[in-house]
């Protein structure tokens, strides 16, 4: 199922995307969840009813019609990785690490697929990076890599939108990834059972319809497997948490010459079997 928060003129309501339309889970069945994170965390026990409204189609409303959040409106944790596809690796002029390299995105960076990324006022070296993001859908701590794939609700399109001056002026690259707006992802949750192979999906960006990455994330450096086994030895990881799972080459800053988002400039993020984010920039006022 692809499960999305919309609003059809009023407050956010969950749904379940079917076709060109969404159906309004809040409407039809409000008592079973009312907010993403209560309805990844009673899956087990509510998938077959809200499987039940979505075949119903009661409450439904066009796609065009609607306008769609982020899935999530505040994600407990948001985690991504560094540098891990190599070409990325190479165009950073960087080794390959033979660690995993984290960084944390705050809460507040949370952002809807078709909602303005902020070009801050304090620097203008703004940076897209196209991502697949895993929802956590499982608690745990010191999960196997074999038991990595239980923990995964599902999958999204993100954007690791970056501050690259406020990145490398220290080691921590938490503030130049953590302004608000900076972290766009959806336009839906694509839950786990629709894609059986998470690391052999194209992944594409477009920047005002002028393609900057391709790849596939069969190219990821750690896995998502590895990745989960390897956070959830540090912290729990607890429904609702995002893991951003890298970027491939093409990053503006990259580029001769360097290349990045200003006022006006539209980004758009396809994964295969996910959808699309398309986010516009905009000065910060």
């Amino acid at each position: 199922m692809k499960l999305a928060t919309f609003s059809a003129g009023a407050a956010p309501e969950l749904g379940v995307v079917v076709g060109d339309g969404v159906v309004s889970l809040s409407r039809a069945a409000p008592q079973l969840a009312s907010d993403m994170i209560e309805l990844i965390t009673r899956w087990d026990d509510i998938a077959g009813e809200v499987a039940a409204v979505a075949a119903a189609g009661a409450h439904r409303f066009a796609l065009d019609a609607v306008k769609l959040h982020a899935p999530i409106k505040r994600p407990g944790k948001i985690m991504a990785i560094g540098l891990n596809y190599a070409d990325h690796v190479a165009e950073s002029k960087m080794e390959t690490p033979a660690n995993q390299i984290w960084f944390a995105k705050m809460s507040t960076a949370a952002n809807g697929p078709f909602d303005a990324i902020q070009v801050p006022k304090v620097s203008q070296f703004l940076d897209y990076e196209a991502e697949m993001v895993a929802v956590i859908g499982k608690p745990g701590r010191r999960i196997s890599k074999g038991d990595a794939p239980a923990h995964v609700f599902g999958w999204c399109v993100g954007n690791d939108a970056t501050e690259r001056a406020w990145q490398h002026r220290t080691h921590q690259w938490t503030l130049g990834k953590s302004f608000d707006t900076h972290a766009p992802f959806g336009p839906w949750i694509t839950t786990a059972d629709e894609i059986p192979d998470p690391h052999a999906l194209g992944i594409r960006c477009f920047v005002n319809g002028e393609q900057r990455q391709s790849s596939n994330t069969k190219h990821l450096i750690f896995n998502v497997w590895d990745q989960i086994e390897h956070l959830s030895g540090a912290m729990t990881l607890e429904p609702g948490d995002l893991i951003f799972t890298g970027t491939p080459g093409g990053i503006g800053a990259a580029m001769e010459p360097r290349q990045f988002l200003k006022d006006g400039d539209v980004v758009r993020i396809e994964i295969d079997n996910l959808g699309a984010i398309e986010n516009p920039c905009a000065n910060e006022v």
